[in-house]
């Protein structure tokens, strides 16, 4: 019969979760009055899912805006590629897909921007 080794068990509770926090930053397209910053917040607290269930977001997740940014904090595991998800079928719906997209940001990499597609560079690519 093997001897039992008896260890040491430390239990200090449950673990606190950090809340995850991430910017999409929309000021050249509210700048240019191309989106609304109001129906972008509105549309995310619509279409964001928890537990399966558009809308249902709780205590767990909070959309906030600032000016022309909007800011999504959650205390669950959520993907920063889902906000680009949804924030591509917004500009999708609003038929402003063609002249926007969405970028990562360089400076942090919990922040995404809206920028223009440089379409002048495609012109003069067409001239040669």
């Amino acid at each position: 019969m093997a001897p039992t080794i008896f260890t040491k068990k430390t239990n200090k509770g449950p673990a606190k979760k950090k809340a995850m926090t991430f910017t999409i930053d929309c000021s050249k397209p509210v700048e240019d009055k191309i989106m609304e910053i109001a129906s972008f917040e509105k549309f995310l607290a619509e279409k964001i899912k928890v537990s399966n269930k558009a809308g249902n977001l709780g205590d767990s997740i909070k959309v906030s805006r600032e000016k022309s940014k909007v800011t999504v904090t959650a205390d669950i595991p959520m993907s920063k590629r889902y906000l680009k998800y949804l924030t591509k079928k917004y500009l999708k719906k609003h038929n402003v897909r063609d002249w926007l997209r969405v970028i990562a940001s360089n400076k942090d990499k919990n922040i995404y921007e809206l920028r223009y597609f440089n379409i002048a560079d495609q012109g003069e690519e067409d001239d040669e």
